[in-house]
Order: structure tokens, then sequence, then C-alpha cells
């Protein structure tokens, strides 16, 4: 795709020609109907012009690429032309900032995810937009678990095993992690509380180094991001204990999840989603939701997202609004108990 942009067709004559018609209609009404009249017709034309989707991360990441199938997939199927904006930093707050405050009339929505909706708000101690009052919920997108991993000459061979270790002597395994507020340390925070253990938390500034550490027997256990630990668990050089979603992952069908371990419910993902300005109309949410739903049952897409370890995630606005209200409260609690903040 060129120019950050998803190509699609250009409206059909049939409705330009409707769209003059009702402006034309529009002219004669006495004025104190000409602005509902205008609210109508917006609606039936919609989108009359590109659907501007900001993605709050660099190019080439994954979610910049799952954004850009999906902007293609829609386009495809609608002939809509959605255009991919860029805008990272600060965890992704600077893009969906803009988003909040951009006009609620369907030409601007953004790809929003566990990290800048649901964990920063309880990590920033300044966030410029309230996740719930700020946004429009449209529908879910993918959701990615975490994998639970420990060094092949480890002697831990279960999630069991591990936690034995942990409760026998508090702070003894040390839990690795990519960076402050990251779901793999939230997500390793709340599997210590729900298990009843201390781990010893050890920060790193990403995800390279942390597995390095791990590989080298310096710290323990890592929950890694499948498309950085995947390839080394299928090499032997990493063991895997388990999942954090509440499926298997397809390429590591035989690694249980937490769930099964005797964590029933456990669950930390990153997911991601789309979202709209607050007040944005329920009837172009619904259109978006339905477009997206579609999409996400081709074939290439999904195919797609099984490459970084993904899996579809679709659901309605109202589905996703209530999850999201899940995931703050969630998140919420984790950051609290991991005593961490950024000024």
């Amino acid at each position: 795709m060129r120019n950050n942009v998803a190509r699609a067709h250009l409206p059909d004559r049939r409705g330009v020609v409707a769209a003059l018609g009702a402006l034309a209609v529009g002219r004669a009404l006495p004025a104190a109907a000409q602005s509902s009249s205008a609210q109508i017709r917006s609606a039936q034309i919609w989108p009359a012009r590109p659907i501007r989707l900001i993605v709050p991360f660099p190019p080439g990441g994954g979610t910049d690429v799952i954004s850009r199938q999906l902007a293609e997939r829609i386009g495809a199927n609608t002939g809509w032309t959605l255009v991919i904006e860029n805008r990272a930093g600060a965890g992704g707050n600077i893009g969906l900032d803009a988003v909040a405050k951009a006009a609620p009339d369907g030409y601007t929505i953004g790809m929003g995810q566990a990290a800048n909706l649901a964990i920063n708000p309880s990590l920033y101690a300044r966030m410029p937009f309230d996740p719930v009052k700020d946004f429009a919920p449209i529908g879910s997108v993918a959701s990615q678990g975490l994998v639970v991993v420990v060094a092949a000459r480890s002697p831990w061979h279960t999630l069991a095993d591990l936690v034995v270790a942990a409760k026998a002597k508090p702070q003894s395994v040390s839990l690795a992690h990519a960076g402050n507020g990251t779901v793999g340390h939230l997500g390793g925070v709340l599997f210590g509380r729900r298990a009843g253990v201390d781990l010893l938390v050890v920060p790193y500034k990403g995800a390279s180094p942390a597995v390095t550490e791990i590989m080298g027997g310096q710290v323990d256990v890592l929950f890694g991001n499948p498309l950085a630990v995947m390839p080394l668990v299928g090499s032997g050089v990493l063991r895997a204990l388990a999942v954090t979603s509440s499926r298997r992952l397809a390429a590591l069908g035989d690694v249980p999840t937490i769930a099964e371990s005797g964590y029933p419910g456990f669950e930390a993902t990153n997911w991601s989603g789309l979202v709209a300005p607050a007040r944005t109309a329920a009837g172009i949410l619904g259109e978006i939701n339905a477009q997206t739903m579609a999409a996400l049952q081709r074939r290439e897409l999904t195919e797609r997202l099984a490459l970084d370890g993904s899996v579809p995630f679709a659901s309605t606005p109202a589905e996703f609004g209530a999850f999201l209200r899940a995931e703050h409260a969630k998140w919420a609690a984790a950051v609290k108990d991991a005593g961490v903040r950024i000024e």
C-alpha cells in the first residue's frame, strides 16, 4: 500500500446523484428543518470521503501491520478509503489523544490496545484523555496471549514446579520483563498475586535483553511476546510452561493455558480494538463494526495474525465497551500491586 493509504473505489454514480438530489431538497426546506435534514443526508451518504485510521505506534510494528491489512480488506469489501496515520509516542497516548479530540463524524477512528486503553490510565500520573468517557467503542480486533518461558536447562517443567519453588523461598524466583507497565510485566504480577507467591521482578529495556538473560540463566522466568520467544521454544533453547490466553496457541498446542494449570479464569493478553471519538453516531459505529467482523473472517487476515501468535477477537460495540471497563479495572489493580508509576 502506498503513501499510507488503503485504496478503494470512488462512490458510484447513483450515490452521487442521490446525494445531489438530497441537497436540492434540503435547499427548499424551511430554515428550522435544515439542520435536521443535513444530519440525515450526512448519515445517508457516509462515508463521503476517506476515513482516517490513527495507529498510535510506528510503521512496521505488529499493530501497524494488522491495521493496514484490516484497512485493505474493509476497503476491498466496501469501496471505502481508509487512510493510515501513524502517531507514535507516550505508549500510544499521543495517537489515541488525537482520536479523542477529533470530530465525532465517523471520519476519524483509532486502533487502541491494552496499553493505552487499559494500562496507561493507571500507570501514568497524567493522561490526556479518559479511556472510558472520551471514546465510543467500535469493536475488538485481535488478541495475543503471552508465553511463560524458562531456560531449557531449568529444573521446572510445569507451572506447578515454578510455584512450588517460589513458595518455598519468597523472592527466590526472578521474573524478567521488557519494561514497566508492559503486559508481560503486569501479567507476571497478576499471576504472582493469583498464585500467592512473591516473585523478584527484574526490569529490562525491551524484550531482546530480557530474552537473552533468560537464555543465559541470569533470570528465571519471562512472560514473553510469542513473536520473540516461540522460535526459541521451537529450537529447544527455551521451555514453555504455559500461555496467558484463555485458549492454547495454535503454534504451541501442547502448552496449557494458565487457566488449565490450576488457575481458572486467569487471562492476561495484549489486544487491539477500534475506537471512535465519543458521541459518534451509533449507526456509523455499527457499520464499521460489521465490516470489521466480516474482514476478520478472511483467511489472509487470520493467517497474518497467526504469524504474531495472535487470533481474531471480534465483538460488538457493546461487548467491546464492557470488555474495556473490565480490563481497565483489572490492570489498575495490577499497576497498584506492582507499585509502578510514570510521571
